[in-house]
């Protein structure tokens, strides 16, 4: 029989109304907030990232190839749609780059050959021309991307949020549009109703007349201000290019954190010496930069609740052994070692975290699953481009947390029980 654990369990499940007893509720209760508290800001904070990266990549996608000349000018430089590449790229499920080793965070300066997380999703064609829409009322400065037959309507299906997609005629362009509901609102239009639509081409002015068939509202107010989506052919006309010609490709990929290595594979193994791949984090770096900081805000709040819980169940390991002194007092006199006595009350503590995890893990997945299907925490979708608090629940962080909380406590937990060793055995007995 294992004694240290089994006077732990006789007297953690023992009746009482003690001090201590109140003491060990608030240690419980602590633990399970504390968890609780965890398991939720990482849930929030993976949901937030996942959900405002989704809606900057549905317009933009993860890679962008076009001509190099087009990175110098930022003026729309055609190049050909007949590429080696394209469409087959999207067949590509991994590849193998060099990488240096790292042990626990730490490079060790070997390198070594490691296999990327995905693959290749989907390859796309595209053309963007300003212009400017104008109704009877207003004026609204708005670019049109023009998209072809191979753009994926599944990126912006969960934003659409009236109408229906662009169609595409074999015998001419479509005079269809989807502006954005922010668009639509400061124009006064709605599904149905039809645009005339001005650009300016080598200082001639032109029109085309659109029709509204969508709606749609990503909450990226900078995107939703700018972005309305048509055929590819419209952009290509208005470009003064054939239906060979396009503005450049978008990528996406199955895993972001694989977006260095693909575009240097793309750019040299792939792109011919006249393209040029450019990846969404070179292209905008300040939003990278905010959503990295998310992750000091989660290590930062995972760090303030560890260390409550730790305090708490310190602070509640004191009280059990000032309680205890006589029952220490009595086992060594009976000749049963510091150590084992010791594991006693480290038994003890562990009941009471695990006890506190049970219940922080039934309250932290409760929560988050009632935010997942009610969206009981609203949010302001101007400031955080989102109107409620998304949740993603990633098991693998949620075990680590767990585990984390374990080992960290009980860790903690053995410097107050080093004072069981200092308890002499006749005064813990007189004591009594």
């Amino acid at each position: 029989m294992n004694l240290p654990f089994f006077i732990a369990r006789r007297i953690a499940f023992s009746s009482g109304n003690s001090f201590s007893k109140i003491i060990l509720r608030i240690a419980i209760a602590a633990v399970a907030l504390s968890v609780a508290v965890m398991i939720s800001a990482t849930a929030l904070i993976s949901g937030f990232k996942t959900e405002i990266s989704r809606k900057i990549f549905e317009f933009w996608g993860h890679i962008h190839i076009s001509d190099t000349q087009y990175a110098l000018s930022y003026e729309p430089t055609p190049i050909s749609i007949r590429q080696p590449f394209y469409p087959s790229l999207d067949t590509v499920r991994s590849i193998t780059y060099p990488a240096t080793q790292t042990i626990l965070g730490y490079e060790t300066g070997n390198e070594i050959e490691k296999r990327s997380r995905g693959g290749i999703r989907h390859i796309q064609v595209y053309a963007h021309t300003p212009g400017i829409i104008r109704t009877k009322t207003t004026m609204e400065g708005i670019l049109l991307k023009g998209v072809g037959a191979d753009f994926d309507w599944n990126n912006l299906k969960p934003y659409l949020l009236a109408g229906n997609f662009l169609s595409r005629p074999d015998s001419a362009p479509s005079r269809d549009i989807i502006i954005s509901m922010q668009t639509a609102d400061r124009l006064q239009v709605n599904v149905g109703d039809k645009l005339i639509v001005h650009f300016v081409k080598q200082g001639e002015q032109l029109r085309r007349a659109f029709q509204i068939c969508g709606l749609y509202k990503t909450g990226l107010e900078e995107y939703d201000r700018k972005f309305a989506l048509c055929d590819l052919r419209i952009t290509q006309g208005l470009l003064g290019w054939n239906e060979s010609q396009v503005e450049g490709f978008e990528i996406w990929l199955d895993d972001l954190r694989d977006l260095d290595q693909y575009n240097e594979f793309i750019y040299n193994e792939v792109l011919p010496p006249e393209l040029l791949s450019v990846s969404i984090r070179d292209k905008f770096p300040a939003i990278f930069e905010w959503l990295q900081l998310q992750d000091y805000n989660e290590v930062v709040i995972l760090a303030l609740m560890l260390a409550v819980a730790i305090i708490n169940m310190i602070t509640a390991l004191m009280v059990l052994l000032l309680e205890h002194t006589s029952l220490i007092g009595i086992l060594k006199a009976l000749g049963e070692s510091t150590g084992r006595i010791r594991k006693i009350f480290l038994y003890y503590a562990a009941v009471i975290t695990l006890t506190g995890m049970f219940w922080g893990n039934l309250i932290g997945l409760g929560f988050c699953f009632l935010e997942d299907k009610f969206h009981l925490i609203r949010l302001n979708e101007a400031d955080y481009y989102l109107s409620y608090a998304p949740v993603k629940f990633n098991w693998l962080a949620i075990l680590g947390v767990n585990i984390g909380t374990l080992i960290i406590t009980v860790t903690f937990l053995i410097l107050p029980a080093l004072w069981v060793s200092r308890i002499a055995p006749v005064r813990a007995i007189r004591f009594r």
